[in-house]
C-alpha cells in the first residue's frame, strides 16, 4: 500500500536493500509494478509504503521505459 497525502493506494512492488557503508545507513529501492493507481502521482513524491511487515518514508522518482516508477528509502525497510 502506498500512502499519498493521506489517501491509501493498492501496489504491487519488488523491494530489495543493502546496508551502505560509506554512510551507515541501510538503503532500500524496488519497482512499483505498472497499471496501479500510483500512476497518477507525480515523480518526486513524497510517499509512505506500508507493507504486512511495517512501513516506511519513501520517495517515488521517475518512471522507467516500461511505466514502473522506483521507490527509494533509507533506514528501517518496510519489509
Amino acid at each position: 500500500m502506498v500512502l499519498v497525502d493521506g489517501t491509501a493506494h493498492p501496489v504491487t512492488v519488488h523491494l530489495r536493500g543493502a546496508f551502505q557503508p560509506l554512510d551507515g545507513h541501510f538503503h532500500w529501492y524496488g519497482r512499483v509494478a505498472v497499471g496501479t493507481p500510483v500512476d497518477a502521482v507525480r515523480s518526486g513524491s513524497d510517499v509512505t509504503l506500508r507493507t504486512e511487515a511495517g512501513e516506511a518514508a519513501a520517495k517515488l522518482s521517475d518512471k522507467d521505459p516500461w511505466g514502473r516508477f522506483r521507490i527509494t528509502g533509507t533506514g528501517t525497510p518496510p519489509f
